[in-house]
This record gives structure tokens, sequence and C-alpha cells, in this order.
């Protein structure tokens, strides 16, 4: 076999050999008796020994041989045990007896192997061989009583024995005997005559308290004990412990310092003083260190400490139970709290990687243990740190810190907080997802858990130290680091973190907060000479001044002022920076907030933003070429001016007076979205002072005015630009018959349509300008009955049956937007009927007719077959041809408009309705037409729900109307409505002229005043 090939064996073979012994140990312990703890103890104590085997780099030439006679008495012996275990009830006597005398002769023959074992193999290593050969020795002479005893009884003896035991003197790897044979270098140290130790006490956790001998927990059974010969000299007198710092006094005899001084101490009123030892009188009370004593014991100590250190990993790498893993871990602390290299041999043994992975292990006390010897690895080691960052997954202690139970949140975040004292560790700390919330969340709640919150903070502060993590802090809610360090770093680090205030979306609290902290250094910096410097402000104070409660505070830092220098004093030089189109988007941010405008100073001469200065500044910038995006954010200023009078006044004199309405309809064309959107908003607020200036120049721009309506194919496709489109077109001056001829000769008018019924059956939630949109191009259809003289449009009115699109759009809609338009345009065309209803031309008597009404408005009958005629427009009347709001059957539905919410809608229906009454109609077959439907009740309530003087007036009109022409029954029911006068009084009282004249001819009707001439009124 090739060297390789037998170094894979071995290798292979001996994890084998030690996950058996781990098996078997743990059995051992689970059948509670003295002889199996200790037949455990025997196999566990060949650990080591296999170990040794497997990393040694003398390799003996029978390595193999010896494991693999190991091997087979391993799996004998935990045969043997496991039928034990199965039967431990049911077993005989001679079957038990058997049975011990053959794990008996297992132990024995491992011994055998073990003295196979050749010098050679621990070069160097004497105490070793030492070691290998007593527990050879101790095996080959295994003897124990064969005795039966069943579970109980033997629990019993072990308690009883328990508690007659010593408490053990110091803890140790394995058991050496005074007979052990030492080679000739041994041989030859000065030593004294070696103790021979037997101890077989517990070293768990439970033992650790100060009643050692009632604990019996035994995880690491025997495997303890010393590695080294204990000599008689290591022990001090006194304490009868191992010595840390030997001392000879006068007498000759060594003793523990602090000991013997205790002991001087007790003769301090005497003059005499004796050793404790020999009784001798001392003359002297002088300490002697015993340089030679001190230093072999520290010898000793190290190689002892060196070989715990192996086990344990082999504990910890087994793994067999929770007992012996706290055990190990344990161990391992106590060696790395004797010395500090203790920390190094630990680390370099590869207990690292073992450790990180019981941080996942099942049992919580064991991950707190783990994270506790992973935090003492790594106080004041900044090399053990990079170690377990390299080694360990920091996400998974960022996991347990949302463990259910306390004290493992609490072992994870002091490990953290050591691990955040680097540097370096820091950023990776930082960079795992959600740990800054997590500690963030501790830090806030330090009510729920104090300790907690405390080490939070200070991880938190610890991680500062990389700019990232601040960034990441600031995300999360946690500003005061990102304040602290724009206010108090050096230039580089404020640079750093006003960029991360321009970039990160702060949440409400941090938005109110953070502008009263900020302003000041970023209004600074903009003043800086530095290029990036100026940017990187500019850009967080876009960000802060987006937050519309937070511009009262930029204001107060005086920050108007420095945008407005910005703008219009400030002339750029070769700098890369432009910073015009900031400054203005942070002035418009600020009026868009609400703050009265005429309060905002620009500057130290007393002008403010009304001020004509501010308006000439912008407009005259908005003419000259400029950037897309300043134009957005000029245009952005003007809108918000346009909410008060002075400045209006001032932009509509100065665009009437110059080209600037020709830049904006030209923008309008832009393929910039942004710009084109803004613009004709500004247009459409501007419409009804300038409507028939832009209607004129909007016809004399290329591609318009059909390029504004750009119908989808889909509503979800509605786009803003379109709804604003829309609504420039509708709120455009409807009268204006150059704007409406030159729509209709586009023949724009189906797509609308078109469009109108899409939006209809898809709905207007499809899209969130959809509404928009829909309002708009029932507003422009609406223009075009505003100028039905022009044959052209009537044609185009005619064609589409606008009358019967209106009456639609009333019901079929629950945008109050379109019903009222809807109203306006049955109104317009309504107004109309009068003079497009004309009576039929007939040829001759032969071939008259007489035309016969609807049922509801016959006013006679014939056999013979007749042709309509409209009683109210007294003519042949359709919805199509002459927009008879009868024939269209938009009575009923208008009168059901009288009942909406909206005050708009409702005035809008009764002005169509006030159509039907006209002085040019037939109003006594108009009354009776709307009696039938009971139109006086819904006009009635109307009064009795609204007092807004508009409505009042076209309800007493429609009222006055009814009481003239209805006769006794119409009189009747409404003098029968007990709210009536009193409204009628109250608008008598405190109502405009017409309204007091309304209501007081009303009440004379009703005699409720004297009856004297008075005018009449028309609507």
């Amino acid at each position: 076999m090739s060297f390789n090939k037998a170094g894979t064996s071995i290798t292979s073979l001996a994890d084998s050999l030690l996950e058996s012994i781990s098996e078997m140990t743990a059995v051992c312990m689970e059948l509670e008796s003295e002889k199996f703890t200790e037949i455990g103890c025997y196999f566990y104590r060949a650990t080591p020994v296999i170990m040794e085997l497997q990393t040694t780099k003398y390799t003996p030439a029978n390595a193999l041989e010896i494991l693999q006679s190991l091997s087979k008495s391993i799996s004998l012996g935990k045969d043997l045990v496991a039928k034990c275990k199965r039967g431990d009830h049911s077993m005989s006597d001679a079957e038990l007896r058997s049975t011990m005398l053959q794990l008996l002769g297992v132990i024995r023959r491992m011994g055998e192997c073990l003295s196979l074992i050749p010098s050679s193999t621990f070069r160097g290593q004497e105490y070793a061989e030492v070691a290998v050969l007593s527990l050879s020795k101790e095996m080959l002479n295994a003897h124990f009583d064969i005795q039966v005893l069943h579970t109980k009884e033997l629990e019993s003896q072990m308690d009883l024995q328990a508690m007659e035991e010593q408490a053990p003197l110091e803890l140790d790897l394995y058991s050496v005997t005074v007979e052990v044979s030492m080679n000739s270098s041994i041989n030859s140290k000065s030593y004294d005559t070696p103790l021979p130790i037997e101890y077989f006490g517990s070293t768990s956790l439970s033992s650790q308290s100060s009643d050692h001998s009632t604990s019996r927990s035994i995880s690491l059974p025997k495997v303890a004990q010393y590695i080294e010969p204990l000599y008689e000299t290591f022990y001090c007198p006194l304490t009868k412990d191992i010595m840390d710092d030997p001392v000879t006094i006068e007498s000759g005899v060594t003793y523990e310092r602090k000991a013997i001084t205790a002991w001087f101490e007790k003769f301090e009123t005497s003059g005499e003083v004796f050793c404790p030892t020999t009784g001798k009188k001392l003359m002297s009370r002088g300490l002697n260190t015993n340089v030679a004593l001190k230093t072999t014991i520290e010898e000793w100590k190290d190689r002892n400490d060196a070989e715990r250190i192996k086990v344990s990993r082999a504990a910890l790498s087994l793994a067999g139970s929770d007992r012996m893993v706290l055990e190990a871990i344990k161990d391992l602390q106590t060696v790395c709290q004797r010395k500090q290299y203790n920390k190094v041999q630990v680390r370099n043994v590869g207990v690292l990687p073992l450790l990180t992975k019981l941080l996942e292990y099942k049992d919580r006390n064991v991950r707190c243990a783990a994270m506790e010897l992973l935090r003492q690895l790594v106080v004041e080691d900044d090399e053990g740190k990079e170690m377990i960052a390299e080694t360990m997954d920091i996400s998974i202690l960022i996991k347990l810190l949302s463990s259910s139970h306390r004290p493992v949140r609490h072992e994870s975040l002091l490990l953290l907080l050591e691990l955040s004292s680097t540097r370096s560790l820091c950023e990776k700390i930082g960079s795992i997802p959600g740990g800054i919330l997590v500690l963030i969340t501790f830090k806030i709640n330090w009510s729920i858990d104090v300790f907690a919150a405390e080490i939070a903070d200070r991880i938190l502060r610890n991680l500062e130290g990389n700019p990232d993590n601040i960034k990441c802090m600031a995300e999360n809610g946690l500003l005061e680091p990102l304040m602290h360090h724009l206010n108090e770093g050096s230039e580089e680090i404020q640079m750093e973190m006003a960029s991360y205030l321009g970039e990160i979306v702060l949440g409400h609290d941090s938005k109110i907060n953070v502008p009263g902290r900020a302003a000041s250094t970023l209004i600074r910096m903009v003043h800086s000479g530095n290029s990036l410097t100026r940017r990187i402000a500019f850009k967080a104070l876009m960000q802060i001044s987006s937050h519309q409660p937070s511009c009262k505070i930029l204001v107060e830092a005086g920050i108007v002022q420095v945008m407005a220098e910005e703008m219009f004093i400030r002339i750029i030089h070769n700098e890369p920076m432009n910073s015009k189109e900031e400054a203005a988007a942070i002035l418009a941010n600020i009026l868009e907030s609400g703050l009265e405008h005429h309060s905002l100073q620009v500057n130290s001469h007393g002008h403010t933003m009304v001020s004509d200065y501010v308006v000439y500044n912008i407009i005259y910038m908005l003419k000259n070429s400029t950037p897309d995006e300043l134009n957005v954010h000029l245009i952005r200023i003007l809108q918000c001016l346009t909410k008060s009078p002075k400045p209006m006044a001032t932009i509509v004199s100065v665009i009437k007076e110059t080209e600037a309405s020709y830049s904006l309809l030209e923008v309008i064309n832009n393929p910039h979205d942004e710009l084109a959107v803004a613009a004709i908003k500004l247009l459409t607020t501007l419409s009804p002072y300038l409507g028939h200036t832009l209607v004129e120049r909007l016809c004399k721009t290329r591609g318009q005015p059909e390029n504004l309506i750009q119908c989808p194919t889909e509503t979800i496709h509605i786009t803003e630009k379109q709804a604003v489109s829309a609504k420039f077109l509708a709120k455009l001056p409807h009268q204006n018959l150059t704007l409406n001829l030159a729509l209709s000769a586009r023949n724009l008018v189906p797509s609308i349509l078109q469009t109108i019924n899409l939006i209809q059956i898809s709905g207007t939630r499809t899209s969130r300008y959809a509404s928009a949109y829909l309002e708009g191009l029932i507003g422009i259809l609406v223009r075009f009955t505003t100028t039905l003289y022009e044959p052209q449009i009537l044609f185009l009115a005619r064609t589409h049956n606008f009358t019967a699109v209106f009456t639609e759009l009333l019901m079929k809609t629950s945008c109050d937007e379109v019903q009222k338009l809807a109203a306006i345009g049955l109104e317009n065309l309504s107004s109309e009927s009068i003079n497009l209803s004309k009576p039929p031309q007939m040829k001759s008597k032969k071939f008259m007719k007489f035309f016969s009404l609807p049922k509801s408005l016959s006013v006679g009958s014939s056999k013979k077959k007749s042709i309509s005629l409209c009683p109210v427009h007294r003519g042949a009347c359709s919805s199509q041809n002459t927009f008879c709001l009868i024939d269209a059957k938009a009575v009923d539905r208008l009168l059901a408009c009288l009942y909406h919410e909206n005050v708009e809608v409702v005035e809008a229906a009764l002005s169509a309705l006030c159509t039907l009454l006209d002085e040019k109609v037939d109003v006594d077959k108009s009354v009776s037409m709307l009696s039938e439907v009971n139109a006086i009740q819904h006009v009635l309530n109307v009064v009795k729900e609204h007092r807004q003087e508009v409505l009042q007036q076209k309800s007493f009109w429609m009222i006055e109307r009814f009481l003239v022409k209805g006769g006794n029954k119409q009189a009747s029911d409404i003098s029968q409505d007990r709210l009536l006068p009193a409204t009628l009084v109250s608008a008598f009282h405190h109502g405009d002229v017409n309204t007091r004249q309304m209501a007081e001819k009303i009440l004379r009707h009703l005699n409720k005043m004297p009856n004297f001439s008075a005018s009449t009124y028309t609507m």
C-alpha cells in the first residue's frame, strides 16, 4: 500500500473509532451504573491516543494494524454495552456477569494494542509517551468486582460513594501511577517521588458549583485527569492545591505565597512564629521565590493545558451529547482563563469551526456556551476576531438576535459587540440584511430589555466607523449618527453624509427631525466654492424640501435668499455645476408647501416671491433657451404664484405683452412629458384671463390643436399629458368659434366619442388619469354646443346625436364633473330647440294630417295616420335634429340629478330644466308635462336641502312659473309645503336683490304678502 493510501486509511479509520467511542460512552452514561461509567471512562481515555496516531508527524509503521485491532475491540465493546442497555432489567445474573467479563477482556486487549505504539511516535513529547504507557498499563491491569446490581441499587451505591469522595484537587487528562517505567531522560530529572492520583470525579458544569460532592454528572470522566505525574512538591501543605507562586521560608518548606502570608498574619500580635509543617520556630519571616519549582509547575501546566485542549476539541468534534459538549466548552474556558497564549492554541487546533457550527446546535444552552467561549477567544485580540470573521457566518449571529430565549439574545449581542470593535468587521456586520434594523429595534425598545438596549447602542456606535453603516442606520430610522457626522465631521465626512441624505428615502418622523439639524450645514456647503460639495448639498436640500412640513424650517434658515441668488444673480464661469436647476426645484418645493408667498423674502432690497422682480426674472428665463429640467421648475414656480392676485396680474400682463405664451405653447410639443404637462397646467390656469389670446396663438402653432387630443386604444394607456391636454381644450373659452371650427375640421369628434365609450365600458379605475381624461373629452363636446349657430357645428351635433350622448352620460357615470358637464350640454342644446323646431311643410290640404302627441302629451287623437308635433316647442321635434329633451327622455334623468349631493350638478340640472319653461316655448304645455312627472316636488326638495343663492334663484323662478301657469292644483300642491314659507321669508330678508324679488312674488301668490303689481323677471 502506498504512503498516501495508508494515510487516508488511518484517517478514516481513526474518525470511525472516535465516533464509535463517543456513541459507546453515551450509552454507558445512560445505564447509570458505576461499573459502566468506569468502562466508558476506559474507552473514552483512548480518544487522545487515537487522535495522536491520526495527526502525528511520525506515524509508526504499525499504526494501521494498531487501529484495526482497536477497532475490533471497540466494536465488540460497543455491541456488549448495547446488549446490556436492551436487557438491563431482564438479564440474568449469569448473563450480566459474563458480559462484564467480556468487557474486561476488551479493555485489556486495548491496553495491549496501546503498548505496541513505538517510542518514535512521541519524538520530542516525552510526557505524551509517559501518559500512553500509563494508560496501557492501567488497562492491562484493569480489574473490578463482578457484582450483579440492578440499576436502582447501582444508583444508590453511586450516591453513597459520591458523598464519601473528597473534592478533586485539579483537573487533568490521564491518571498516571508510580509504577510507570521512565526512560533515562525522565529518571535523570531531580523531581520528588510522584504521587499516585486516582480521581474519578465529575468535570461537568454542575461540578463547578460550591457543593462539589453532590454532583454526579460525568461527561468527560477520567479524561480530565493529569497528564504528567503529580509530585508532592507541587502541592502547598496549607491549601493542598497546586501552587501558582511557590515561596520557601526559613525552615526550607515551600508554600503558596498567599497561604503562608495569611499564616504569618495570625502571629502579628505575638513575637514568635512557627513553621506550619515542621513546627520549627522561625527567626525570620522572609519569603524566597522557588524559581525552579515555579518553572517546573508552569511547564507542567502548559503541557497539561495543551492536551486538555486536544481532548476538548475531540469532544466538540464528536458532540456525543449536550452534556459532553458543554463540559468540553467549560474546560476550554478554564484553560483560556489561565493563560493568554492558550487562546492561540485553542484557535490553532481548529476549535473555531467547531464552535461556529455549534451556534446552530439544537440545545440553546450549548449555543450560549459556544458564543461565550468565542467571545472569550476574541477579547482584546484583533487576530482572533479576524479568524472568527473568516470562519463564522455573521448572519447566524444576527439570526440569533431574534431568539425567543433571552440569554441567547444577550450572548449574541455581547459577541457582536466584541467583533464590532474591529473596524474591518464593521463593514461585514453592517452588510448583513436586517442586522442594523434589529439592533436599532433593541435600542429603541429599551423599556423591554435594558441590557439588550445598552449593548445594541454600543454596537451601533462601533458600526459608525463605516460610512455605509451610517447610511443604513438612517434608512432604518436612526438618523442621529448621520446628523452628528454631518455637523461635526471633517469636510470629507460631511460630503459623504450629505450625499447619503440626498439618496435615502426618509420616513415621516425622520423628515420632521432632519431639517432643523441639517439645514444650516447644507446651506453653508452651498456657499462653498467646491463644485462637488455644492452638488451634494443641493441634492440633499432638494430631498428635504420635497417634504412640505420641512420647508418652513428651511425658510427660517434663509434658504429662499440663497436660492434666489443662485437663480437670478450668480454667474457661472467655467463651472461644471450649474445650480439654477436645483435652486429652482427647491424654490418650487417651498412654494408648493403652502407657505405665504408674500412673506418669503428673496433679497435685502425688500423683494418677496410675489414681487414683479421675481415674475419678470422667471418669465425672462423661460423665454430664453434653457434646459428642460430648469423650465419644468420655472413653470412650477409660476403655477404657484398664480394663486396670489398680485403676481397673477403681473404674469397675465407679461405673457400677453411678450412672446412668452408662444414659448409655453411650443413646449406642449416637447417630447419631455413632465415639461409639457407643467406647461399645459399653467396654460389651463391662465385660460380664464388669456383665453382668446391663447386660442389665437394655439391655432397658429404647428400641429395644434389636434395634437392635444391623442386617443389611446386602451384605457390603461391613458397618460397624464393626454388628460391635462383634454382639460386645457375644455377650459378654453367655449364660444370661441375659431377653436371649435378647428377641432371640427380635424374630424376629432368620432375619436372622442369612441374613447368616451371605451372608458365607460372599462371604468375609470383602469388608469389614474382616466377620470380627468373623460372630463376633458366631454368638456370638448360641450364647447361645441355653445356655437350651434354655425352650420358646420350644427351638422356635427346632429350627426353624432349629442342629445342622446349627454342624456346617457347623466346616469351612466359616477363622476360629478361628468354629470355636471352633461347637464350643461343638454341646457345648451335645449336652448336651441325652439329655434330648430318648425311646423312641417304641407303641399295641399289633401295631404294635411293631424299631428298626434306622445301619450303623456297628447292633445287629441285621430284614427288617421298623424305626424308627431312637440307641444312645448310647437313643431316637429326629435332628440337628434332639434335636441328636444322631451323626445330624448332626458327630463326624468335631470330630475333625478336634483337629489345629487354636489351643488354644481344640481345647478346644471336646474338650468337645463329651466329651458323648458322659457318664454319662447309653450309654458302652459310645458308645465302640464312637467306636472305629470311631479317635477314641482323635486324642485321644492332642492329649496329644502340647499341654501345656496344660485340654487334658490333658479328654484324660485321655476316655482313662480308653476304658480302662474299651473292653475289651482299646482298652487295647492305648492302651498301645502310647510317649509317653503319659512324659506321664502328667510330669502326675502337675507337674499340679494333678485332673490328677494322672486321670493316676494311667490309669497304674494301664496297670499303671504299684499298683492300689488311687480315686475316680471325672466331667467
